[in-house]
């Protein structure tokens, strides 16, 4: 029997969770169905509030609800929840953990693994952010896969021939397009463009604006209490929902707030054109995305076979109808579009998990990645040339090496800047981190240093310098681009989601820990016996790669580095897969 590992989709508005067994994927139900609204809330007991509940509570105390959490993943804020203070991480935790417990219900036995899906566009900060939250909630995050990429394996699972694909994302908070070149079983992306921070939450705040647009010119009420927004919040929402499917709403809540000391009810109609007009920017700036996308790939809309729809948002009709009119064919909505990425992980779960599922998946990166050097920028001179070593929509796994060169005799060290973004002045990208190369052999100008980037399958990216006359090296993981979580707060993290689950919390203890440490050794030890029976088969590229990815797994068993062990244990898994395939 293969391994059980969960495919979880964790959404903006709604969270899923997936298992496939015995040549079927089964969206797992909660309490209240498959869907578990990504809403979290403390009641007035303390007690804690996931899903259906949270959401119920919000319109009566937003003060002890949290929605559209996914919106911040990445960023170092903090949220307050009841007399706790928490991190966009530990939010998600609470999600992902009530998914984890759904599907141990479910299956009669625990689940401590999962493949989880985030918007292809999310950045380096949000990847690892999500990875955290994982961990945080128990689970071993064994993959990260993009939201598109998943829709496109459960759409064209079995798929026979070639063609091209573009799957248009729109959720709840975010947006994504992707080109997907299919052949037979394999499943490629070639471009993806986007943006995280656009989605459904943007219809109901134009709705939002409206209701309160009427109000104010209407009736002459401007001061809103929080409830009363959060009401109108609830109350928008369900009117865009209804003109998914009508052509008109009402919007109808009783007693909303008091007016001159009588109560006010709320009554108002929306028409579903006054809707289209309101969303129409939002439109057309996915529309935008799509033809840079096209444009990445030297492609026109006429070489598109397919429009796949994911996320709950594309049931706007207006989605529909501008993609109908911008290709000239009705996009594919049969698979419910809140389900069909959270359907993709699982099928991804299943793989990893040495399941029986036909399809193997390439993916790329949506952003150029580089560090910055002297040069010149239109002509002029500049300490701040751009120059990018992995550029947007290569395909991943990728490793990329440059060589810079030291500017003056005796110089010590050398800072190295990493930046995502596609502009020639270094600056006017983003900057995910540094670091400082120092202990320089003294020579004269013009020593070598080589950078490398190298970006995985799950999208992180690792950087190096390397003095190419002494050896001396020095690198970082851009885990987080603001504060990265050490060992010591996830297991805090961890204390803490368990404590609000009512769950008892014991630390491990040293024979624990030397115990999974030896668990993940004889696996580590079991992978390399395997990957050296491959090296024969394999073609001169993949050889090179499982020898140093053989040697780096010795060398983190020697070292203790039980995270780095991992990472580089499932690169050569991901290898071995591809081979086997």
């Amino acid at each position: 029997m293969s391994e059980i590992i969960v495919g979880i989709d964790l959404g903006t508005t709604n969270s899923e969770v997936a298992l496939y067994r015995d040549g079927n994927v089964t969206i797992i139900e909660g309490e209240s169905g498959p869907v578990l609204p990504s809403y979290v809330g403390i009641d007035s007991n303390g007690e804690l509030l996931v899903g259906d509940a949270a959401r119920n509570q919000y319109v009566v105390y937003p003060e002890r609800t949290v929605k559209s959490i996914k919106r911040m993943m990445g960023e170092d804020v903090r949220i307050t929840l009841g007399a706790e203070n928490y991190s966009p991480q530990e939010i998600s935790a609470i999600i992902l953990k009530q998914l984890k417990n759904n599907a141990e219900k479910y299956h009669g036995a625990p689940v401590n693994r999962a493949v989880i899906t985030v918007p292809a566009y999310f950045s380096d900060a949000q990847r690892q952010a999500t990875r955290e939250a994982g961990e945080i909630a128990g689970l071993e995050v064994v993959k990260i896969v993009n939201e598109p990429t998943a829709a496109a394996l459960v759409y064209e699972a079995g798929n026979h021939g070639s063609k091209r694909v573009m799957v248009y994302d729109l959720g709840g908070g975010t947006f994504d397009v992707s080109v997907v070149q299919i052949e037979d079983d394999v499943i490629e992306v070639v471009a993806s463009h986007g943006n995280n921070k656009l989605g459904g939450d943007d219809f109901d705040q134009k709705i939002v604006e409206h209701i309160l647009k009427f109000l104010s010119t209407e009736h002459q009420i401007t001061e809103i209490p929080a409830r009363s927004m959060a009401r109108i919040e609830r109350a928008a929402e369900a009117a865009k929902m209804v003109l998914s499917d009508k052509p008109f709403a009402a919007i109808e809540e009783e007693y909303i707030l008091e007016k001159e000391g009588v109560p006010f009810h709320l009554r108002m109609e929306i028409s579903r054109h006054d809707y289209e007009e309101l969303i129409a920017s939002f439109i057309d700036e996915t529309l935008e995305a799509v033809h840079i996308a096209l444009r990445d790939t030297g492609l026109a809309a006429s070489d598109i076979d397919e429009i796949l729809l994911v996320g709950g948002s594309t049931r706007t009709p207006l989605v529909r109808r501008r993609l109908a009119e911008e290709f000239g064919m009705e996009p594919r909505g049969e698979m419910d579009p809140d389900l069909c990425v959270a359907a993709g992980a699982s099928l991804q779960a299943a793989m990893l998990g040495g399941g029986e599922v036909r399809a193997v998946l390439v993916d790329v990166t949506p952003y150029t990645f580089g560090t910055s050097a002297i040069g010149e920028i239109d002509g002029e001179f500049s300490f701040d040339m751009y120059v990018p070593l992995i550029r947007k929509n290569t395909p991943i796994p990728v490793s990329k090496s440059e060589v810079f060169y030291t500017t003056h005799q005796g110089q010590e060290e050398v800072e190295v800047k990493v930046f995502q973004g596609e502009e020639k002045d270094a600056r006017d990208n983003i900057e995910i981190g540094r670091f400082l190369v120092s202990g320089l052999s003294t020579l004269p100008s013009g020593g070598e240093i080589i950078a490398t980037f190298s970006l995985d399958t799950d999208g992180m990216l690792h950087v190096s310098a390397m003095e190419k006359e002494t050896g001396l090296e020095k690198s970082i993981s851009i885990d987080n681009a603001l504060s990265r979580f050490e060992e010591d707060e996830l297991n805090q993290a961890r204390n803490k989601v368990q404590k609000l689950f009512g769950e008892s919390v014991v630390e491990n203890s040293p024979a624990e820990k030397t115990g999974a440490a030896g668990g993940m050794k004889v696996q580590a030890e079991a992978l390399v016996e395997k990957a050296k029976k491959m090296l024969d088969g394999a073609d001169d590229d993949d050889r090179e790669e499982m020898v140093d990815l053989i040697e780096e797994i010795d060398a983190a068993l020697q070292a203790g580095k039980q995270e780095l062990l991992r990472e580089v244990m499932n690169e050569l898994s991901e290898i071995i897969f591809f081979l086997e395939s």
